[in-house]
């Protein structure tokens, strides 16, 4: 989905993507032209170094393989028997081995009476291929809503889906185990901010949560979210996506756009967010970094508006 900034990018009021400085290895360059709309971000776990990623929308039933050393592309995977994705927002490697993708977007303001999951096994070798994946449907409990962020607990399977809504969306909680035999319902268990992405760690004691201007860590203990810690993300063309490296000591945030960057940051465990607020609840978080975002489209919205007028002048 379309963001403010990259509006304001279009606009000329910005450079390239920039964030904090990584000592590790990690950051790299997506370098597939078919790979416009990186929407969503997962390490692979058969593979360490490769990270699963596909496109947004108008693709097709695609997902590619990436080599986080180089950026290349090392393999693109056919999904066959899930129809035709409709605006596929996210992707989450599980530990039971299975890639899982989802269709969950729905920028009409949740209007699609049901959205999708698809699920693959992670192949051994790593190569271009077709595979029949699972597909689930799933309905919210509260009814129909948009999304982009869903994150698989590496310990317990459970599937949770993310809103994304201005001023705070909602974090959902799917069946202990998702089934084909009917609808998958998702109900809501908590208090999110204006989410794009999210991952859990690999060892399930961390949820990172991303939006267009915040990253955070929150405490995740039975099936809930707890204390939250700030990350500093970096500020990206259109900040999409996120995912634990498979060590758990660092975070991959990437972006839409060809040629679009990864960038890593390093993570400490039990650190606090900036200014004490690795405390504040929830919903607290949702609220203050809802109100954020706006903040600063409203700023990105001025800066456009100003840059235009601007080029106005200078023409007359």
């Amino acid at each position: 989905m379309r963001s403010l900034l990259s509006v304001v990018t279009a606009a000329g009021l910005l450079g390239p993507a920039a964030g904090p400085a990584a000592a590790d290895d990690g950051d790299f360059t997506i370098k597939d032209p078919r790979i416009k709309e990186s929407s969503g971000l997962a390490a692979s776990r058969a593979h360490p170094g490769i990270v699963w990623t596909h496109n947004d929308s108008d693709d097709g039933p695609y997902v590619y393989a990436i080599d986080s050393k180089t950026g290349e592309t090392v393999a693109r995977i056919t999904m066959t028997g899930v129809g035709r994705p409709r605006d596929v927002e996210a992707i989450s490697v599980g530990a039971d081995g299975n890639v899982y993708v989802g269709d969950i977007g729905d920028n009409l303001g949740g209007t699609w009476k049901n959205v999708w999951i698809y699920k693959f096994p992670e192949p051994q070798r790593l190569k271009d291929a077709t595979v029949r994946a699972t597909q689930y449907v799933v309905k919210y409990a509260d009814g129909p809503r948009n999304a982009e962020a869903l994150m698989v607990h590496p310990t317990t399977g459970r599937v949770y889906i993310a809103s994304k809504k201005e001023g705070g969306g909602g974090l959902y909680e799917g069946p202990a185990h998702l089934s084909t035999a009917g609808t998958n319902v998702f109900r809501r268990v908590g208090d999110v901010p204006w989410v794009t992405d999210g991952a859990f760690s690999p060892d399930g004691t961390k949820l990172a949560l991303r939006g267009y201007f915040w990253a955070a860590e929150y405490d995740w203990k039975g099936g809930r979210m707890g204390a939250r810690h700030g990350v500093e993300a970096p500020l990206m063309r259109q900040a999409e996506s996120v995912t634990y490296t498979l060590d758990g000591k660092a975070l991959l945030f990437g972006s839409e756009g060809e040629q679009s960057p990864v960038s890593r940051v390093a993570v400490a465990a039990g650190a606090e967010s900036p200014g004490g607020r690795g405390s504040s609840s929830p919903g607290d978080a949702a609220s203050g970094e809802g109100n954020r975002n706006l903040v600063y489209g409203g700023l990105a919205v001025v800066g456009v508006g100003a840059a235009w007028v601007g080029l106005r002048r200078r023409r007359r």
